[in-house]
């Protein structure tokens, strides 16, 4: 996994912990439906940006939906790796399936 990656998932985690005034990954954190919104406002945007605006706009919308969606499973008490641990699960299930 890439380091930075990583070390965005730990600082959603010690705002988890340890929360701080004023953070806006705490607010979301708290608010685990405004979060869910924020997520689906942000994968929109990335749509809009891949349909109509530049390769740059759709790099910056992809970064704020994963933001947001890391956040999101931090929420629900989930990580990235149980994202990954379903890809996984997914892409085995699949390659079984193929002769």
């Amino acid at each position: 996994m890439n380091d930075f990656l990583e070390q965005l998932i730990a600082i959603i985690e010690e705002r988890k912990r340890h929360p701080r005034a004023g953070s806006y990954t705490n607010r979301l954190l708290s608010d685990p439906i405004h979060a869910a919104r924020k997520v689906g406002e942000e994968a929109n945007e990335v749509v809009v940006a891949a349909l109509a605006q530049s390769d740059q706009r759709l790099i910056e919308e992809m970064a704020d939906l994963i933001y947001h969606g890391l956040v999101l499973l931090a929420a629900h008490g989930l990580s990235w790796s149980d994202v990954l641990a379903e890809l996984q699960r997914r892409h085995a299930e699949r390659s079984e399936e193929t002769p």
